[in-house]
């Protein structure tokens, strides 16, 4: 008799046999077929890197989840691995959902949430949520124990639990929606990863409009605790929270025995159109590393035609500036990829469109932009380009309105809107900017914000970099810029 698992894997071959693969990542860890969304049990074990993600290997769309495995030895290469859990058991029977991995004296245990719906695939009124431990000893194939954590009367919201050791204990925090549709995230501890103890309540009632805050993760950054999570019910204001639902953090201080104390308010990691549900781990020499979901709940997702759907972020190393901010930035490891390169210098645009030559199908750009002397009223680059400009993603400076602009109208497929951030107050500007087959990420001032947005360009079409600027003068002192391998081995 044909197992879950080896069922998943036959199912995810044959689909990958159908797909089209003119949207897909380079650079960017992907499903080899099907659905993905969080990044799940990211963890260095036994001298590799573990990924795992929420994945339907059966077709494109959301499903009953399994967890998809994806194995590193240097952050920046990756090869897949059969799928290491399915939904086969009373207590999964609906779904594995998202969790965490830790190292537990050289077993590679794994915390899920086991989904259980009561009233038919997919009605989310009546549900059961409990955390479950799965274990392997060769980081492969996983033996399922069953739950080790319920939650308390009444509470159908219970899931994403993300564990982690401090002072000879482990701990874990797990996000709740409480009777009265207020978002929770929990704090427990155990000895031995199956008998769980409630310690607290870390943060409640963020925003009246808040009902659930999903994907909790909690960690030393610097000298304090941040608790980052993804709220939901979140409504915009002006430039903040623009998308379905958002991800971010907050700053406090905490020791085991004492409560969490909140000294910065939620802030979003990101300001693109998409991004979810981050997860951070250890690297192997004690870096703070992010991933997140490049994608958004209830958006467009043109590669769904194509038989698959879903992407990670680039890998990014967490760091706690002065003010108590969390920065995010491309690890370090990424420059093994670059290939081609190429330098222009003092570029001067004059009410102008440009034309580089640079392809931007898999393509990193470094640029340093001289705002003391550029007065245009709009100016920028045209990413994942045709030559006249009439497709492009455009990342901007408006002056009119101090910000930096990720416009999406022109990008192609299905996608429209914009995203910005506050133009920062200097005269020199550096973006970083990585493009591949269907994304783009930007990192302003190095750290200072990152956006990341999924782009569908309408194909055939040649894709390059243009320059541009409207009404008035621009200078670009430096414009570098990369080609970039594949990370699938």
């Amino acid at each position: 008799m044909t197992n879950a698992i080896d069922k998943a894997n036959q199912a995810v071959k044959k689909l990958e046999e159908e797909m089209n693969k003119q949207y897909y990542p380079h650079f960017h860890l992907a499903p080899q077929a099907g659905w993905m969304n969080d990044p799940n049990g990211l963890v260095y074990y036994n001298g590799q890197y573990h990924a795992f993600y929420q994945h339907h290997p059966y077709n494109e769309n959301w499903g009953p989840m399994h967890w998809g495995h994806a194995v590193s030895d240097d952050l920046i290469t990756w090869r897949r691995l059969p799928i290491a859990i399915a939904p086969d058991h009373d207590y999964d029977q609906s779904g594995c959902f998202s969790g965490s991995a830790v190292d537990n004296n050289g077993e590679l245990s794994l915390i899920y949430t086991g989904h259980i719906w009561l009233n038919g695939q997919g009605n989310d009124e009546h549900i059961r949520e409990t955390q479950c431990l799965a274990t392997s000893k060769d980081g492969i194939n996983f033996k399922k124990h069953g739950t080790v954590l319920t939650p308390k009367e009444g509470i159908m919201h219970f899931r994403d639990p993300k564990v982690f050791q401090q002072n000879g204990k482990w701990w874990m925090v797990v996000g709740q929606r409480e009777t009265n549709d207020v978002g929770q995230v929990l704090l427990y501890h155990s000895t031995d990863l199956k008998d769980w103890k409630f310690d607290q309540v870390l943060i409640s009632d963020i925003d009246p409009n808040v009902y659930m805050l999903e994907c909790p993760d909690f960690f030393p950054l610097g000298d304090k605790w941040i608790l980052m999570f993804s709220p939901q019910g979140m409504q915009a204001k002006g430039y903040q929270y623009r998308n379905r639902f958002q991800s971010g953090y907050v700053v406090g201080d905490w020791q085991p025995g004492k409560p969490y104390t909140v000294i910065k308010s939620f802030q979003e990691m990101d300001y693109g159109h998409d991004f979810y549900a981050p997860q951070s781990f250890l690297a192997a020499d004690g870096r703070r590393i992010m991933f997140g979901w490049m994608d958004m709940w209830e958006s467009k997702m043109p590669s769904k035609h194509d038989k698959w759907m879903g992407a990670f972020t680039l890998p990014r190393e967490l760091i706690l500036d002065g003010q108590n901010r969390v920065r995010n930035r491309p690890i370090k490891e990424l420059v093994a990829l670059r290939n081609q390169p190429k330098s222009l210098t003092n570029i001067e645009l004059n009410s102008e469109l440009k034309n580089t030559e640079i392809e931007s199908i898999s393509c990193e750009l470094n640029v340093e932009i001289d705002l003391a002397n550029s007065n245009a009223e709009r100016f920028g680059l045209q990413l994942a380009a045709t030559p006249d400009g009439k497709q492009a993603t455009l990342l901007y400076i408006d002056r009119q309105a101090n910000r930096i602009i990720l416009d999406r109208s022109l990008s192609g497929i299905d996608l429209k809107g914009y995203r910005s951030v506050p133009l920062p107050k200097t005269k020199k500007l550096s973006l970083h900017i990585f493009v591949d087959a269907s994304s783009v990420e930007v990192f302003v001032n190095k750290d200072l914000y990152s956006l990341s947005s999924r782009i569908y360009p309408k194909l055939p079409a040649k894709r390059v970099i243009n320059l541009f600027a409207e009404n008035g003068q621009a200078q670009i002192s430096k414009l570098a810029s990369w080609q970039l391998k594949s990370i699938y081995e």
